[in-house]
């Protein structure tokens, strides 16, 4: 280790990372948040847009009760207090891809507040609870297009007025590890309550994230940055590492951080402009939007209807399934996933099993196309002729790879079409057994010398003479018989 990293080091070591997130969500709406444009991704540019979302004069919004809906399911999912009364507000700012002037947000009375989740294995040790501040609703921007033309910048307004939750943590994270285990587990939470599909590279999961540094020891923050443009979790933990590096060189070279927003390019941050204070955004109710009143009923009756969150299916997978530790995490990482797996599992009967092929064959497909080509009872099916003896696990595979072309097969009626019924018949197998013999008399010579582990070559071979149909249980017997033989 160099001199010079050997002083970073020690200079990190004197320093406390301090990381609050600021996390966009975009909720699974068909329409936008104050008007009826669609909400759809991918549509030619400014195709989704109407009087409402271009701000034309006299245009006046509606609210969408569906996203008002999901984001109270989002808010009570991360354990946050939603306010019976909550307001919007116009957050003054002025860029080319907000066409009011002011984006329609909450400020002072968001939706939610004090809410939590917690990182860490539970079979590890203690979880860390990171606090979760607001969980309020706004709409988003358009978005500015720098590439399209040369020397000028393209204004695309489809997603001007699409729905967003943001969802603002405490200065809990202490770590990038941290901040990258909380932004993981909370994008399993939002899945599993179906609010959004969360796909940063659509832009409908964004990160922001401020960092300070602090001496270690010390209670106070320092000031902050705030850093954007991160497009995956690894990203924003290589970030995060880059800025609080830079903190600890300032203020180890006796300088002074600048609040401002930092742009994250893969490799380095670079200073964006100045970072605006809530002063900044001259925060007003919007006069447009009555407050937003919820019910008490309602809301508990949005509590009651929540899925079964993430931890609790961990827990009953453990206790209903008896599966270990890495196969419940698997298996519940995806809630698609976690319901195949259930489907499979009560069908078999034999929960290992079923645990065993959605991790394999499913898992590589799954992760392929975002679906199942073989539906769950077919599937256990399949599993079941495994597990009787009727076909081998390799025959199974390649079963698994040929039931989509024919949805309405029987596993069984397949094997039968294909050949890959095994052979349990004593004559059939005896047969491939005195071939693959006479075919290898030296190997049999070494064998009946006492090289006992060419069993196994043996088997290959009937195997392989076989296709694969031959019993592997019912061949062991046949090839001990013949190699006694004189």
């Amino acid at each position: 280790m160099t001199a010079t990293v050997q002083s970073l080091a020690t200079a990190l070591d004197r320093w406390e990372m301090v990381v609050g997130l600021e996390v966009h969500v975009q909720l699974k709406t068909r329409t936008k948040i104050f008007c009826s444009c669609s909400a759809d991704f991918g549509a030619a540019p400014n195709a989704n847009t109407c009087p409402v979302c271009l701000a034309l004069p006299g245009a006046l919004p509606v609210l969408n009760e569906r996203a008002v809906g999901l984001a109270t399911r989002a808010a009570l999912a991360l354990n946050c207090v939603v306010q019976p009364v909550s307001i919007f507000a116009r957050k003054n700012y002025f860029y080319p891809d907000l066409p009011k002037g002011y984006q329609i947000s909450q400020f002072d009375k968001p939706l939610a507040l004090d809410g939590w989740l917690e990182i860490g294995k539970r079979s590890v040790g203690t979880p860390i609870r990171i606090g979760i501040t607001r969980v309020h609703m706004e709409e988003d921007a358009g978005k500015s297009i720098h590439d399209r033309f040369a020397g000028a910048t393209a204004i695309d307004l489809n997603r001007s007025g699409v729905p967003l939750i943001e969802i603002v943590s405490e200065p809990d994270i202490r770590t990038a590890e941290q901040a990258g285990a909380y932004l993981r587990v909370l994008k399993q939470v939002l899945e599993y309550v179906d609010v959004s599909d969360v796909n940063m590279e659509e832009g409908s999961l964004r990160v922001d994230a401020n960092v300070s540094a602090r001496r270690r020891g010390e209670t106070k923050l320092g000031t902050k940055t705030e850093v954007k443009n991160m497009n995956s979790f690894s990203g924003v933990e290589r970030a995060l590492d880059v800025e609080f590096a830079r903190h600890v060189a300032v203020l180890e070279a006796g300088g002074m951080i600048e609040q401002q927003t930092m742009l994250w390019d893969g490799s380095t941050v670079r200073p964006a402009r100045s970072k605006e204070g809530s002063h900044d955004y001259r925060y007003f109710p919007e006069p447009d939007l009555p407050p937003l009143i919820l019910a008490p009923e309602w809301i508990d009756q949005v509590r009651k209807d929540l899925p079964e969150l993430p931890d609790a299916r961990r827990a009953r997978f453990a206790e209903d399934y008896k599966l270990g530790d890495y196969d419940v995490e698997v298996l519940t990482a995806n809630p698609r996933l976690a319901d195949y797996y259930e489907s499979v599992a009560r069908a078999h009967g034999e929960p290992k099993a079923a645990a065993n092929w959605v991790m394999g064959e499913v898992m590589t497909s799954f992760n392929e196309s975002g679906g199942f080509p073989v539906e769950a009872n077919r599937l256990a099916r399949l599993i079941t002729l495994v597990r009787d003896g009727v076909v081998s696990h390799q025959a199974a595979k390649r079963l698994y790879a040929e039931l989509p072309e024919r949805p309405q097969e029987d596993p069984r009626a397949a094997a039968e079409r294909l050949g890959l019924v095994q052979v349990s018949d004593h004559a059939a197998l005896a047969g491939w057994v005195d071939e693959v013999l006479a075919a290898h008399p030296a190997e049999v010579a070494r064998f009946k010398g006492g090289e006992t582990r060419l069993m196994g070559f043996f088997v290959g071979q009937v195997m392989k003479r076989s296709q694969g149909k031959a019993d592997p249980k019912g061949l062991q017997p046949v090839l001990q018989e013949k190699l006694r033989e004189p």
